[in-house]
């Protein structure tokens, strides 16, 4: 790359070729990313700046590669650097604010999709439950067709299928979803031939069993469709390193400077109350593996620590050990837990081994949560599921969000959460006890 050498000043004529190889260098990322991110509608924030941050490095790549096969006048490396951190923050912005312009009109009425659907069942009740959770997501239900209208069915029914094509013209209509059985091959080609002669864009909604209710990725073996349950990025072999050497740096840097809080913690903990100064206990970890945690010790030393869920005003915590847990400073031990792998900084937060026993019985998708390595912090903890869980629909609730993050991991959700972990302990956290 000829960027490494340091030059005086560009010409004019330079100049002005690097702005033509800088736009030439965009054309993949329009059609790999941009059009991907604008287009889809219910695109978190997370996706779009990790999709900025692989535009921006591919960008970098395929304008270095144009540069090496120019004979003009080198790029100075610091302007280079400058352009490429400057385009990282400008393109994830610049996508995000059109966004939300688009989701400002949608919430309005304006650039919306209209939308049929074939079904009348449970597949497309849920579904329609998806479109309609966002308005600024832009969908506009036209109608509902399908052979036969349940006594209870409340959406706008059209007719059956053969009534399809004319409603498609008269109304203009965007999308089609089919939720019907496909089984019925008379149905399904019928409108898979309004929607080809009409252009308009099909979208075929597999039939899931209502009490099979899980996240799906789509893969298949051989011309078989084949939905695994409970997709993660974070089980992708570049995912789990750049986890786990994120894990290892963080949790170095912090045990390296651990001293400064560790040594007064450990003065404090000895002076509260006989015992020791960590509290060590046999936990549920990655794939349901045993391991010991640490903490620094809370409590004075007792036979229920196993068995019973620290409550508001439990009377075997300690003096310094009620300020340990509302700072959530007793949790900066696990730091060694992270280091030897047994946990990591962000994960479902693990239990003790008899809640595990308990609520695997209690809660549906309980070990699901066990199917990446546990955390010092996790999604359920910054979304106000942190402490006793008195009710099961609280532990549900915690399992829910665990299922969800795993389902939804990025690098980025990651320090979002660590990010809101330090405001809450900074603020103090009000169910830490």
């Amino acid at each position: 790359m000829a960027v490494m050498r340091h030059t005086p000043d560009i010409s004019g004529v330079a100049m002005r070729v690097m702005l033509v190889c800088i736009n030439v260098a965009y054309i993949p990322v329009s059609v790999l990313f941009t059009r991907k991110v604008l287009s889809n509608r219910s695109i978190h924030i997370d996706r779009i700046i990790a999709n900025g941050l692989k535009a921006v490095i591919l960008t970098a790549c395929v304008f270095s590669a144009i540069m090496l096969y120019i004979d003009i006048e080198p790029v100075p490396f610091h302007k280079f650097l400058t352009f490429f951190l400057i385009y990282l923050v400008v393109l994830p912005l610049s996508w995000t604010i059109f966004r939300e312009i688009m989701k400002y009109f949608r919430r309005r009425g304006y650039n919306y999709l209209k939308v049929v659907i074939i079904g009348t069942g449970s597949t497309a009740a849920k579904l329609v439950a998806n479109l309609e959770e966002n308005t600024s997501y832009g969908y506009r239900i036209t109608g509902f067709f399908s052979p036969y209208k349940p006594a209870d069915f409340k959406g706008e029914y059209k007719g059956t299928v053969d009534d399809l094509e004319e409603f498609v013209q008269r109304y203009g209509v965007d999308e089609i979803y089919y939720t019907l059985t496909g089984e019925d091959r008379q149905s399904l080609a019928k409108v898979l031939k309004v929607s080809e002669d009409n252009m308009v864009k099909f979208y075929y909604v597999p039939q899931i069993n209502r009490y099979f209710d899980r996240v799906f990725n789509l893969t298949s073996i051989g011309t078989t469709p084949v939905l695994a349950t409970h997709p993660t990025a974070v089980s992708i072999w570049y995912n789990r390193l750049l986890k786990r050497s994120f894990d290892i740096t963080f949790s170095t840097v912090a045990l390296l400077c651990s001293p400064i809080i560790f040594i007064p913690v450990a003065i404090a903990i000895k002076l509260s109350s006989p015992g020791p100064v960590f509290f060590r206990q046999k936990r549920t970890g990655y794939h349901g593996r045993e391991f010991t945690c640490y903490k620094f010790r809370t409590m004075k030393v007792n036979n229920d620590a196993d068995r019973l869920q620290a409550t508001k005003d439990d009377p075997r915590k300690t003096r310094i050990g009620e300020f340990l847990r509302k700072t959530s400073i007793d949790e900066l031990p696990q730091f060694f837990n992270v280091l030897r792998g047994d946990m990591s900084v962000v994960g479902p937060r693990p239990h003790m081994l008899k809640h595990t026993v308990q609520y695997t019985e209690l809660i549906d998708q309980y070990m699901v949560r066990h199917i990446v390595p546990p955390g010092i912090t996790g999604w359920a903890q910054v979304t106000g599921f942190r402490g006793e869980t008195k009710e099961l629909w609280q532990m549900q609730g915690r399992v829910e969000r665990d299922v969800w993050y795993i389902e939804h991991w990025t690098f980025l959700l990651d320090l979002k959460i660590i990010v809101k972990t330090v405001l809450n302990a900074v603020q103090g956290e009000k169910n830490a006890f």
